[in-house]
């Protein structure tokens, strides 16, 4: 079932100087993890963002769940998918369980139950042993599995998050590359995105993106690179 739907998706920057995405079409489906591959200025991180309703297109429909992410606003986030930021508030003595919590209780969550929620979603991502330290005591692996602890607290059915590698040391990132896998296993889809050749590896697909325009998909491990309108003719 298609879950996620961007329809001929168009996003400029500076006065309409860059063209960050020029008729972008694409589906995700439930429990399908996708990755966007490509170069810096590629626009890999705008797509994202779009497709998770952090920015709104120019031109074209986001739709998730077969409703148009304009008519929701805000709500969408938070109510179905989840944006991984691996940015942290630097609030004096808030350790990382109470960074979790928080934006639970401004959900309305009870504290009590926004505290086993955040320490159950450390668990998942194999980051209970930073429950008590400060965002500034983590190393990249660390941020990166607790940003997407964070995440889960909502409970999406979509989690998007881009670059969950970069910046990660290269014997961890299997492991980063793993509990996305794992994620997508319990039913969760995951849009991810990469600059790197192997950081798509474990997706169910992996899409080529070019100075804002789709070239291509291939699934990973074996599969050889097909032209996604060939695709999505096949498809609908």
């Amino acid at each position: 079932m298609i879950l996620l739907e961007l329809e001929h998706v168009r996003k400029r920057y500076r006065r309409g100087e860059r063209v960050a995405l020029d008729d972008v079409s694409l589906v995700i489906e439930e429990g399908e993890m996708v990755t966007v591959w490509g170069e810096r200025r590629s626009g890999r991180s705008t797509l994202l963002r779009v497709a998770a309703g952090v920015q709104a297109p120019d031109t074209g429909v986001v739709r998730f769940a077969g409703r148009d992410l304009a008519e929701r606003g805000g709500e969408m986030l938070g109510g179905g998918i989840s944006y991984c930021r691996t940015a942290f508030r630097s609030s004096t003595g808030q350790n990382i369980i109470d960074q979790l919590a928080a934006g639970q209780l401004g959900r309305g969550v009870p504290r009590p139950q926004a505290r086993s929620c955040a320490w159950k979603a450390l668990e998942r991502a194999e980051a209970e042993q930073c429950a008590a330290r400060v965002p500034e005591e983590l190393n990249s692996e660390e941020t990166t599995r607790v940003a997407i602890a964070r995440a889960l607290t909502s409970q999406p059915r979509l989690l998007v998050i881009d670059e969950p590698t970069i910046g990660v040391d290269l014997l961890a990132r299997d492991g980063i590359l793993h509990l996305l896998r794992s994620i997508v296993g319990e039913g969760i889809a995951v849009l991810t995105s990469t600059g790197e050749g192997t950081g798509f590896l474990g997706a169910d697909r992996a899409l080529a993106l070019d100075k804002g325009k789709l070239r291509g998909e291939t699934i990973p491990e074996l599969a050889p690179v097909t032209d996604i309108n060939h695709r999505r003719k096949a498809t609908g």
